[in-house]
């Protein structure tokens, strides 16, 4: 079957990996209203195309926290990479580098942090952190990600306890016992609880800022006075993500939430956007809505399950096409030129 689009890659996924790894993957929490809601709000969001645009020559490169990426959109933080593909995130790493965009590896990745490094040298690569309650552990972690040459550390905000995923529960969720966490070995065999530290409060920023020169990057905003607390706690950059629908249930569709989030920080710091993108029009619409930059968590999994590195390459070529191509149809020639003029929401 040809590979047309992103759906094509969710059908695959879904009808060749282990029932038990598609469900964790494709869990929303409590009724998933949030998670399908995700996508069904871009569906909402209208184009304003501009003609008679010169766009023979077309430029789609853009910067996030000064590094050059060949199209804006990167890969989120996903945990459990090796339940898609068995080389897991080294994969991932690979098929970013060869794109030339950014990869967000997890605390929660099946491979470690050399190993993601090592598979793909030179590649443009955020950590993203969960602070546990063994905080020696975070704070190795940490400084373990900086030693090795990532460039950025994404903290995720919205995680204090686990979302209800009922498939999961139904399924007794746990990773098969030739994966491990592979970063996280032996930090937790003393602890009777979760690992997650749900006391985290701002105030850790600070903590966090004590340990690494890193740019601190803050996921899982979704309000305007949250947005308004992270630039004054000092971050510079923040995901509006609502964990792919995976936590708090009947919360905002992260599109929706940035045009909040956007509003509130005036430019200081830059906003990149999350969850429901499934086409290059969707990143137009998230850039034209002052989203700097757009991160998949869903669809690179369902391109690792495809082919590994190469699926999930295919999958990232399929979005830079549709996204030259929508930015050429609404008439514009450089990402430069994408702003809020471009959409309206629809009244339907």
């Amino acid at each position: 079957m040809a590979m047309v689009c992103l759906s094509d890659f969710e059908a695959y996924a879904k009808k060749y990996l282990p029932k038990i790894a598609w469900d964790y993957f494709a869990a929303g929490a409590d009724d998933c209203t949030t998670r399908d809601e995700n996508i069904l709000a871009y569906k909402r969001i209208r184009f304003r195309p501009r003609m008679l645009r010169d766009v023979s020559v077309m430029d789609i490169r853009t910067k996030i926290l000064g590094s050059e990426i060949s199209f804006p959109v990167g890969i989120a933080p996903t945990g459990f990479h090796q339940l898609a593909w068995p080389d897991g995130e080294k994969s991932t790493a690979r098929a970013a580098r060869a794109m030339n965009t950014c990869y967000i590896a997890s605390t929660y990745s099946t491979c470690t942090l050399e190993e993601i490094s090592a598979a793909a040298p030179g590649g443009l690569r955020w950590f993203q952190l969960y602070v546990h309650r063994n905080r020696a552990a975070s704070q190795q972690l940490v400084q373990r990600a900086e030693a090795l040459g990532f460039q950025g550390l994404v903290l995720t905000a919205d995680l204090p306890y686990t979302g209800k995923r009922r498939d999961d529960v139904r399924n007794g969720f746990r990773l098969p016992s030739h994966m491990k966490v592979k970063n996280l070995e032996g930090a937790f065999e003393v602890c009777k609880m979760s690992p997650l530290d749900p006391s985290v409060t701002w105030n850790d920023v600070y903590w966090l800022r004590s340990l690494t020169r890193l740019p601190i990057i803050i996921k899982g905003i979704l309000t305007r006075e949250d947005a308004e607390l992270a630039v004054r706690h000092g971050v510079q950059g923040i995901i509006v993500s609502n964990h792919g629908g995976r936590q708090l249930d009947e919360g905002p569709a992260t599109i929706d939430a940035l045009v909040e989030v956007v509003e509130a920080v005036q430019g200081r710091v830059e906003v990149y956007v999350d969850g429901g993108i499934r086409k290059g029009s969707d990143v137009l619409k998230a850039l034209a809505l002052g989203a700097k930059c757009v991160f998949i968590g869903r669809p690179a999994l369902w391109g690792l399950a495809y082919k590994g590195e190469e699926g999930l390459q295919d999958v990232l070529r399929i979005l830079q096409d549709e996204f030259r191509l929508s930015m050429a149809l609404a008439g514009c020639a450089s990402v430069s030129e994408i702003g809020q003029h471009l959409v309206q929401f629809s009244k339907l």
